[in-house]
């Protein structure tokens, strides 16, 4: 077997399980891309005295950090933006932000208080994301933890435990007794292939009996991890162990599938950060310090290689305006430029066209009350079966009279669809409902709401391009990373890992490196 099939064997199978966060990581594990370990710092050779004329399409995160990059090599760039903000999907909502839904334009209305605010795409940093770590310390973007996993909030299944939210702390708990109870018996009676010693038969048993907590019968009857019974606290009274949970209601509910372990994934696993006061203090911070025109509400209309460049249309305020440059980083969505007037070479344009548009969507909520902090739920993640997927809690504002959860995050293009058809007063009220099947109340606590489904919001129409099988990653994701003449794609959509803020800034590292290279080799010639 050849390593070519190996590989493409070995990464489809883990992309079946795991999409394109698993895609990535076995792709770094097994050495296929070049940002294994932390990145060296840009050291790019100043720009040449002509042909150092630069175009960047698209203020999102990429754009904004080729334009810092390259403005401090002495590049003159100029950044074309469709929407009125910069930032592309990374938004923060406030008082009185604009939401531009297709054919629902609206205006947040939380209070105008700073921690009330929601971030309706990127909303977490993994501490082995080194570029979004190293642009923030830069840029003095502070940080703060973030509690994505939270044992005191719930698991919610309406097929297991009467329908029934259950704490994530108890079915945890549970879990690992009886699963540590089978292990015990396993090995008190060595009922395996290859008997074990009997110094590694006594240390199992001891792990068996550490994991899961059991009694000296070795038998699981409960443990102090899941918290103490109602009435009890261990503090002012003794505490009493709740009974353990129904086995077969345990197997039964679909927590223990995925939820249970996600914070084991490396992009998910404690300690998150979130910079302080929301997430679009990034691209704020690039914004401040770029000194590089940055054009709004202009709409791109055409893209025409050139031999020593590349030309660029756009509308702005109903004017066609043109512009030459030496070089030009395209971070307009794929599916938007495939309609975009342009003569790239057919295999360009065809595998531009054909990559997956991907879709997410979220749900803020301001809450009249911080129910959740009555019921010990500080921060982190309720899990459900029903279709909002998710309730998140706010890791800041702790003690204030209000604030904003996430009532729904909505996954992938289907499950999208069914909240695209609403309006977005529908979506909250359903939100609410679902709500309600966790939290007495919920629905009457809510104060106002906004949704983001990013397939109707204008400008973006989709959420992360990407290749749909191992087999386009291998064939094709190398025609669309490596520019055409001297116009580049980038974004989070050229990398490994779309969707996320470090995708996105390992592009503009991938596309500024390239463009590096064949200026110090044009130097040398």
């Amino acid at each position: 077997m050849n390593e070519q099939v190996s590989r493409r064997r070995f990464l489809g199978l883990v992309g079946a399980a795991g999409g394109a966060t698993a895609v990535y990581q076995a792709s770094r594990a097994m050495g296929l891309l070049p940002d294994t370990g932390k990145p060296a710092l840009l050291q790019l050779a100043r720009a040449p005295k002509s042909g150092n004329k630069v175009v960047i399409l698209g203020a999102g995160l990429t754009g904004l950090t080729i334009a810092y990059e390259l403005e401090r090599a002495g590049y003159d760039c100029t950044i074309v933006e469709a929407s009125h903000r910069v930032g592309g999907r990374i938004l923060t909502l406030r008082h009185g932000d604009k939401i531009d839904e297709m054919g629902y334009d609206s205006v947040c209305r939380f209070d105008d208080e700073p921690h009330l605010y929601f971030n309706c795409g990127a909303a977490r940093i993994a501490g082995h994301h080194h570029r979004v770590l190293h642009y923030c310390r830069e840029l003095g973007v502070p940080l703060e933890i973030m509690a994505n996993d939270n044992a005191e909030a719930y698991t919610h299944d309406p097929d297991a435990f009467g329908g029934r939210p259950v704490r994530i702390r108890e079915f945890r708990t549970d879990a690992r007794g009886f699963l540590s109870e089978l292990l015990y018996k396993a090995v008190d009676r060595n009922e395996f292939d290859k008997p074990l010693s009997e110094q590694d038969r006594l240390n199992m048993l001891e792990f068996a009996r550490a994991y899961g907590e059991l009694n000296e019968e070795a038998r699981y009857k409960g443990s102090k991890r899941a918290g103490f019974g109602q009435g009890t606290d261990g503090f002012a009274s003794l505490g009493l162990l709740k009974d353990p949970m129904d086995l077969s209601e345990l197997l039964n509910s679909s927590f223990w599938r995925h939820s249970m372990h996600f914070n084991e994934d490396e992009n998910w696993a404690a300690p998150l950060m979130t910079p302080t006061g929301g997430m679009d203090k990034i691209p704020q911070a690039f914004a401040r310090e770029i000194q590089s025109p940055i054009t709004l509400n202009a709409q791109v209309q055409a893209i025409r290689l050139r031999d020593s460049g590349v030309e660029v249309a756009y509308n702005h305020r109903g004017k066609r305006h043109q512009i030459r440059a030496d070089y030009c980083f395209n971070n307009i969505p794929a599916h938007f430029v495939a309609g975009i007037d342009n003569n790239f070479p057919e295999t360009y344009a065809k595998t531009i066209a054909g990559m997956y548009r991907n879709n997410f969507g979220k749900i803020g909520l301001q809450m009249k009350s911080r129910f959740w902090e009555r019921e010990n739920i500080y921060g982190g993640i309720t899990f459900t079966r029903q279709r909002i997927n998710q309730i998140w809690y706010p890791s800041h504002g702790i003690h204030r009279q209000k604030g904003v959860v996430l009532g729904c995050y909505a996954f992938g293009r289907d499950q999208t669809a069914f909240f695209e058809r609403m309006t977005p007063q529908e979506r909250i009220r359903f939100a609410g409902a679902a709500g309600d099947k966790i939290h007495n109340g919920y629905s009457e606590q809510i104060d106002t709401g906004v949704s983001v489904m990013w397939g109707r919001m204008k400008h973006m129409m989709g959420c992360g391009s990407t290749f749909r099988s191992p087999e386009e990653w291998e064939k094709l994701f190398p025609i669309v990373q490596n520019p055409q003449g001297r116009h580049y794609m980038v974004g989070d959509q050229v990398s490994y890992h779309p969707t996320w803020q470090e995708g996105a800034f390992s592009s503009a590292e991938f596309a500024l490196q390239h463009l590096d290279q064949r200026v110090r080799a044009a130097a040398r010639a």
